[in-house]
């Protein structure tokens, strides 16, 4: 079971919504914690609330490979080695695919996915070379299992943190490192006002701000789940190294019905060509596949 107390975290996301809540949850178990966030008010406001516990702020565009860098090496010379990453920052655009350009693509796919990219390749080599183990949470959502028209590009880049924190969780275990991919739904968080802080280089195309969506989208968000419950239950997954953080049961039934209706698309097809041969080499993918499982089950 992984333990908390003395090791240093780093929170992207980290000044608002579910990012204050864990930097307060992690500071209750006695961690040295950066808050890393876009918004450099935001920042200062959340350090003005911790009567100067060891908590310091770092200000950085998770998008930027340069930037992460830096960030970490700032953390790094104050606080030690980071082994508890939460690559947590996102943004949202409420629209279609198709009616969305290649700016809005970009904005998305950088802060969502590149985000939690340059996270673990800036800080998982670090935590392997201090040889203490560790930690990294991958914030998804259930917009990356459950897709709909509309937010495509958000769907785009959840299913796709699910994929890298899976494939990341089984290839860590051998260096005592866990990984869990969280998937929250409706969150008391300000990522309905994304807009309030897209970059103006990537605004090519844009679609101006529906003011009055953003208010109705901001009145749904105020009856989201409370980001210190939400943090409570990151680290009671991470203690148990869930693969999944399921932190609200809100779409469990949901889920089922959406397997269900996956495995109707299998079709009873007649034996083509090579099958008796391909099946031998999947049993044997399973079979591996399975020993990974178990293996990161054990890893911390």
């Amino acid at each position: 079971m992984i333990g908390f107390a003395g090791r240093t975290a780093f929170v992207t996301g980290g000044a608002n919504g579910v990012g204050i809540g864990l930097v307060r949850a992690l500071l209750g178990e006695g961690c040295k914690v950066a808050i890393a966030d876009v918004r450099e008010e935001h920042i200062e406001r959340a350090l003005k609330s911790f009567d100067n516990r060891e908590v310091m702020g770092v200000n950085v565009d998770v998008s930027s490979r340069a930037e992460m860098a830096r960030a970490a090496d700032e953390v790094e010379a104050k606080f030690g080695t980071v082994t508890l990453l939460f690559n947590n920052a996102g943004v949202n655009l409420f629209q279609p695919i198709e009616e969305s350009s290649y700016s809005d693509w970009d904005w998305l796919m950088g802060v969502n996915l590149h985000g939690p990219i340059n996270g673990v390749m800036t800080f998982v080599p670090r935590m392997i070379a201090h040889g203490q183990g560790g930690y990294v949470v991958n914030t998804a959502s259930m917009a990356g299992w459950l897709a709909s028209g509309s937010p495509g590009i958000y769907n785009t880049t959840k299913f796709a943190v699910r994929g890298l924190s899976e494939s990341l969780r089984y290839s860590l275990a051998k260096h005592h490192i866990g990984v869990s991919c969280v998937c929250p739904g409706l969150v008391k968080s300000y990522i309905y006002a994304s807009d309030d802080i897209r970059p103006a280089n990537l605004m090519a195309d844009a679609k101006p701000v529906n003011a009055e969506g953003v208010e109705r989208l901001a009145g749904m968000h105020q009856v989201g789940m409370e980001p210190d419950t939400i943090a409570a239950r990151i680290l009671q997954g991470m203690r148990e190294n869930q693969t999944y953080i399921f932190p609200m049961p809100d779409h469990k039934d949901e889920l089922a019905e959406y397997f269900e209706e996956s495995l109707g698309d299998y079709r009873d097809y007649p034996h083509d060509t090579g099958y008796e041969e391909r099946i031998k080499i999947e049993a044997f993918r399973r079979k591996s596949y399975r020993v990974q499982r178990d293996a990161a089950k054990q890893a911390i």
